[in-house]
């Protein structure tokens, strides 16, 4: 029993941090939502920013639920632009948010298809929220309500805006350290334009799509197809050397469809339809191959919204449903072993209403009533020698309601937002957050921010009903810090941005296994998180050049229910830094060259005699990626990729495998 206690724990805390059980409950998700049902400005005014060059005059939508330039809020906002999403199409969702300052995207650089864990400035994946066109996108089956972005076709997103900092008085329970809002594509200009898609490279990766967008009369249509084809490497790290391990692949099929109507010039209808089928293999865990274990994902999105425009503003009404199925099995070998066979099904029903209004010269208002319903149902049947512990059952429900208002006020140089959440949550109760969040603009050109804001994040079903939950548990609650400058020394050239900024959490929820017999493990409430940081960015564009370089800076510490500090944030590295350079040679002709450099970092085993925990560190590293796109007219382009030029050999994950030098070549072709 011993074995078995200390097992399940270690296979359980890689799920945790990122992957999943292996034999038990695995936790990759399929994601690819798509909404359609946002604001009106995330269609018609958000901006598409060269790149992610930030400048005072771009327009922005997710820091304050209404477009806004940057000059006029205190927060830290980028954008990856539509032309960006064009140059990265070789790359998945994970790599190319790996490149952005702040964020670190562990195992991106994994075998396809293994799961992957967001870490916005250093918090844990459940406290950064993704949105799809403005509205979260969760997975009530996942341990911590998080998804994984690898099964999101960037060919279906037109552009992201990223904001770093507590959002959750206008987002809600997750948006502790920022939010991803991934906007996609929506019907634009008059006339049906279509575009085909071909990308083939290394790991015997082949991925084949095709889009039809714009507008007939008053009605949009954007509709999207994706197929994508990996025979991958092995995912898990072959220590012994015997070369046996199997491939890992990955296929995806995925079709999207967005719609709106406008009825009247004040009225209009939008809705859609996504879904999305993942199936592949994985390891039986860190260091072990496994040759029958497979996994099929599909997730289906459909939601309907009406925008209404009002004499100083515009109100929004949307509903939707998300639903993800799971299906993980692990058959035995010939020899015999373990079976294990695990559905994971998640429910989440959201609904929600959005005013933006100007209440003259001075204040402008954004405020919202919201609903969710979030249920599960977990089933797994797990079969070891000499040990059968039977099928398991889980299913959870609850849901939370929420009022909430900010109000945005701007005289002269001066701007400040002042907004509070009310949260009802079915088990929790009552739960109120607050943004604070002044800034001045100086000579038009120099902005200071500041920023506190509290943030509230409700257990995950998972956490408080699995074999392994805790219903005792309480809601952690965050206290963010964040001061800074955004400095346009050259205007719509050159800008620098310096922030620095300071989380503390109670009640900070972790993994704990007693270490004495019966070795039981679960979630319990911790006393504090403390996490601090800093990030500084140069950027500058013109016509043909864009360039930029970063540093980021994060560390932290838990403290646990015993008063004992942890450095805790795994996979999460002190030090991070890079520059990109994309360079505009002739009409035709662009190149370009990013580099990052990922710190030493830290990750979690155990010792195979005695069972104890034992951190290790993951030496740094540095990947430099080439980019090379060619225009042969109007329709025709295309494009070359190679990462990791330098073939450098490197670790995420202790005991998975990563990405080697590896190119993608595709074509891209549009008519009408």
């Amino acid at each position: 029993m011993l074995f078995f206690a200390v097992y399940f724990h270690s296979v359980h805390f890689l799920y945790a941090v990122g992957f999943t059980h292996n034999n038990m409950k695995k936790n990759y998700v399929i994601v690819a939502a798509g909404l359609g049902l946002a604001q009106l400005a995330l269609h018609s005014t958000a901006a598409r920013a060269q790149d992610t060059t930030r400048v005072l005059n771009d327009v922005v939508v997710t820091a304050t639920r209404s477009p806004k330039k940057l000059r006029e809020i205190g927060r830290v906002v980028t954008t990856i632009s539509a032309q960006q999403i064009e140059r990265s199409q070789g790359r998945s969702l994970p790599q190319l948010l790996n490149t952005i300052p702040g964020i670190t995207f562990s195992g991106a650089q994994n075998a396809p298809g293994i799961g992957t864990s967001v870490f916005l400035r250093g918090a844990s994946s459940g406290n950064t929220l993704i949105l799809i066109d403005g509205f979260p996108a969760n997975n009530a089956a996942s341990i911590d309500g998080s998804y994984d972005l690898n099964a999101f076709p960037l060919d279906q997103i037109d552009h992201i805006e990223i904001l770093k900092g507590s959002g959750s008085t206008l987002y809600g329970s997750d948006a502790v350290a920022g939010v991803i809002n991934i906007i996609t594509k929506h019907a634009q200009g008059q006339g049906l334009k279509g575009n085909l898609q071909f990308v083939g490279g290394s790991y015997g990766t082949f991925k084949e799509s095709a889009g039809l967008n714009g507008r007939l009369n008053k009605t949009g249509i954007a509709l999207n197809l994706s197929n994508s084809d990996s025979k991958g490497f092995a995912a898990a790290t072959d220590a012994s050397g015997t070369g046996n391990f199997k491939k890992d692949g990955f296929h995806q099929r995925s079709a999207s469809v967005n719609v709106d109507q406008e009825i009247t010039n004040k009225f209009a209808l939008n809705g859609n339809l996504q879904i999305s089928r993942d199936n592949g293999n994985l390891p039986y865990g860190a260091f072990k191959d496994d040759q029958n274990y497979d996994y099929k994902h599909t997730f289906v999105f459909g939601g309907i919204g009406a925008k209404i425009q009002l004499p100083k503003g515009l109100l929004n009404f949307n509903i939707s449903q998300n639903t993800v199925h799971n299906n993980f099995i692990n058959l035995p070998p010939d020899n015999g072993g373990t079976h294990s066979e695990t559905i994971n099904i998640g429910h989440i029903t959201n609904a929600e209403a959005v005013l933006n209004y100007s209440l003259g010269n001075y204040f402008d208002i954004t405020s919202g009533a919201g609903y969710k319903y979030s249920y599960t149902n977990q089933h797994s049947l797990y079969e070891v020698p000499d040990y059968n512990p039977g099928p398991s059952d889980t299913t959870a429900h609850n849901d939370i309601g929420s009022v909430y208002t900010s109000l945005f006020f701007k005289s002269g140089i001066f701007h400040m937002e002042l907004g509070g959440r009310y949260n009802h949550h079915s088990a929790f109760g009552d739960k109120f957050t607050y943004t604070i969040n002044p800034s001045v603009l100086l000579a038009d050109q120099f902005k200071m921010f500041g920023t506190i804001a509290s943030a509230f994040k409700a257990p995950s079903l998972y956490q408080l009903s699995s074999e392994y939950g805790n219903s005792a548990l309480k809601p952690e609650y965050t206290r963010s810090y964040e001061a800074g400058f955004d400095w346009e020394v050259i205007k719509n050239t050159l800008s620098f941005t310096t922030s620095f900024y300071k989380r503390n959490a109670k009640d900070v929820i972790y993994f704990y296994t007693q270490p004495i017999s019966p070795f039981k493990s679960f979630y319990k409430n911790g006393a504090l998180q403390k996490d601090k940081g800093f990030e500084t960015e140069l950027k500058y564009h013109d016509k043909k050049l864009t360039a930029s370089a970063w540093y980021a800076y994060v560390t932290g510490k838990l403290t646990d229910a015993n008063v004992l500090q942890i450095n805790n944030l795994y996979r999460r590295p002190k030090n991070t830094f890079g520059a990109n350079i994309s360079y505009q040679a002739t009409a035709d002709l662009s190149f370009g060259v990013n580099y990052k450099h990922t710190g030493n970092a830290t990750d979690l085993t155990y010792d195979p005699k005695t069972f104890e925990p034992v951190v290790v560190v993951l030496k740094q590293y540095n990947l430099v990626d080439l980019h090379l796109q060619y225009s042969a007219n109007k329709e025709l382009s295309f494009f070359g990729d190679v990462y990791n030029v330098l073939d450098t050999k490197y670790v995420d994950w202790l005991g998975y495998n990563t990405r080697r030098a590896n190119f993608m070549l595709g074509a891209n072709y549009r008519f009408k």
